[in-house]
């Protein structure tokens, strides 16, 4: 039975964490099927945007460590890193990292509990809605340990040092309205799934060539200097503009009419 189902309909991709038995807490082969299913969208070119959330009363409550821990082999396998991976990840950060990889839009949609783990899935989102009264933590600091699928650097995108090491530290939890106070969440609804799908489908109005430079140039520039930033800005700038996607927006937008886009180049 999968523990994680994919469905696409109109190029969006509804990716559910399907273990809500257990409240969707984490097992290697839930993160193996999290990762194999960012990997296969990867490679579909009609796809416009991904929105991730849980079945069930819960995002995830963080690593099932009773189900992890009953395998030490495979546990200890699964802290090696892929060379060949961008970032060099372990199956514990790829399951998180290989949405950053997407050219797509990546929404989580949260509600309920958001742990652990779970919070560093949906920080790898490029957006996180929240019903207000979701609970979050870096709950890896009541097991005397610290966030390592790709957390540290997704918080420091997000949070200034101090809070950073605050939430690690603590692992105090914080409710929905209190984490995008501190900017770890980017709006809040009452239905985060219904408003991440609508803003998905507003997004796949664009041109798919635009969001994906946008995501690779944002993401690929937020910690570098400002001579790499503008070098990477005129590299994607000069792509877009001939990408016959763009001349397809530029014409709906003088005729103010709905753009009809190619697959991504």
């Amino acid at each position: 039975m999968a523990l994680v189902t994919c469905e696409i309909t109109d190029g969006i991709a509804q990716v559910r964490l399907d273990r809500p038995a257990k409240l969707n807490a984490l097992t290697l082969d839930l993160l193996e099927e999290l990762a194999a299913t960012a990997h296969r969208l990867r490679a579909d070119k009609t796809l416009r945007a991904v929105v991730i959330a849980g079945e069930g009363d819960a995002f995830t409550a963080g690593l099932d460590f009773a189900s992890v821990e009953g395998q030490p082999r495979r546990l200890a396998l699964s802290f090696v890193p892929r060379p060949w991976r961008s970032g060099g990840t372990n199956l514990f950060q790829e399951a998180c990292w290989a949405w950053r990889r997407l050219p797509v839009p990546v929404i989580a949609a949260v509600h309920g509990h958001c742990l652990g783990g779970g919070v560093q899935i949906a920080l790898a989102a490029d957006f996180r809605f929240a019903h207000p009264d979701s609970s979050w933590s870096v709950l890896e600091g009541k097991w005397g340990i610290i966030p390592d699928m790709t957390g540290v650097r997704t918080l420091s995108e997000l949070v200034g040092l101090d809070v950073a090491k605050r939430l690690t530290m603590t692992a105090e939890t914080l409710s929905g309205k209190e984490a995008h106070d501190l900017g770890l969440v980017t709006e809040l609804h009452p239905d985060p799934v219904t408003a991440a799908t609508a803003f998905a489908q507003r997004l796949a109005q664009r041109s798919p060539d635009q969001l994906a430079a946008a995501k690779r140039l944002f993401n690929g520039t937020w910690f570098t200097s400002a001579r790499r930033t503008f070098s990477r800005e005129r590299f994607e700038q000069l792509k877009l503009l001939r990408a016959p996607n763009t001349k397809i927006a530029r014409r709906a937008a003088l005729k103010r009419e709905t753009a009809v886009y190619r697959p991504r180049s």
